[in-house]
């Protein structure tokens, strides 16, 4: 008891002791407020105080401004004044399939203004394509077509032996010209189509290359044709002959990945369309034999010296493995999507 006594009389001690101190010092600061100030800042008038404070806000705010200006890009044209580019992709149930169109579909959302039209070699849509492109973040447009079966390669067949994604090529081109004529001013004509199979390597710069395209555009394939790349040769601007090693006196001895054709020449020419029963390597000649001449062609990619796209392919996946798993009943779960 005692000792708790003690302790309120030490604490009511510090108590009044900081009080006494905090009087002393506000009464030290009254007395203060009266005595002269030698600063020369206080004696001038407070209009001509708040006058220099407003003028230098006013240059701070003009500094700030002129900063902003030098930090903002330089405007760019509004992605709906550039031609848009309509790339038909053939497709198909494989393993890689999921595989293929992700990395395609990254590749195209660096570009502006550009619908994709994917066609799949399907009697009806595929959830797993349909999926993907509801979360691609593209504009574009799902059609469906089988391919004949009697131009189907089967088990074992080279992939060169019959030409591929014919159907689907010429249901997009379908597509594109009945969409077209439905949209109403010349605006609606106005773009470039382009054939993208879906297991190509593409660089951006290529359809920065297109997009100017007035009839038909063409430009050199990487590792195609057993070469390291095929290309139209150029002399004087003009295209006048090909650099390849198969059959150079095809009417167009092009890859399907060297060339693009305006919609315009698309919609004028409304028969034009790739030609299943030609021979082999004349799928791409059967289309533009109808659109173009040689002379006409439009060489980009810096007259045709730069390489922007590569026929490459994946390589089939072995499933050894998978399968002796499948036999004992421990294969992978099939509800997860590869």
């Amino acid at each position: 008891m005692a000792a708790r006594m003690k302790l309120k009389l030490k604490l009511k001690t510090v108590f009044v002791l900081y009080f006494m101190v905090s009087l002393m010092g506000l009464i030290y600061a009254l007395m203060q407020l009266g005595q002269h100030c030698d600063c020369t800042e206080h004696d001038l008038p407070k209009d001509r105080a708040m006058s220099r404070l407003q003028e230098e806000l006013y240059r701070l705010q003009g500094q700030i401004r002129q900063l902003e200006k030098m930090k903002q890009p330089e405007k760019q044209p509004p992605k709906s004044s550039l031609p848009t580019i309509f790339v038909i992709t053939p497709t198909y149930v494989r393993l890689v399939q999921k595989a293929e169109l992700t990395r395609l579909s990254q590749t195209f959302l660096h570009v502006p203004q550009l619908h994709w039209i994917v066609v799949e070699d399907s009697l009806h849509k595929t959830p797993l394509v349909t999926n993907f492109l509801m979360k691609s973040g593209l504009t574009y447009t799902h059609l469906h077509v089988p391919t004949a079966k009697e131009r189907k390669l089967q088990e074992g067949d080279p992939s060169w032996l019959k030409p591929r994604g014919v159907e689907q090529r010429n249901e997009g081109l379908r597509w594109l010209r009945e969409d077209r004529r439905t949209q109403p001013g010349e605006d609606s004509h106005q773009g470039v189509v382009y054939f993208a199979d879906d297991d190509n390597t593409y660089s951006l710069q290529l359809f920065e290359e297109m997009r100017s395209t007035q009839r038909v555009s063409v430009w050199p394939v990487g590792l195609v044709g057993g070469m390291k790349f095929e290309s139209p040769v150029v002399e004087g601007g003009k295209v006048v002959r090909f650099h390849t090693g198969w059959r150079p006196s095809r009417p167009f001895p092009m890859d399907m990945a060297g060339f693009a054709v305006s919609l315009k020449l698309v919609l004028a020419n409304p028969d034009a369309c790739f030609d299943g029963e030609a021979p082999m390597g004349f799928l791409e000649s059967s289309l533009l034999k109808g659109l173009v001449t040689i002379d006409e062609l439009e060489p980009k990619a810096d007259n045709c010296t730069k390489v922007l796209v590569w026929h490459t392919r994946t390589e089939k996946p072995k499933m050894k493995r998978e399968e002796a798993l499948q036999v004992q009943g421990l294969g992978s779960d099939p509800a997860v999507e590869i």
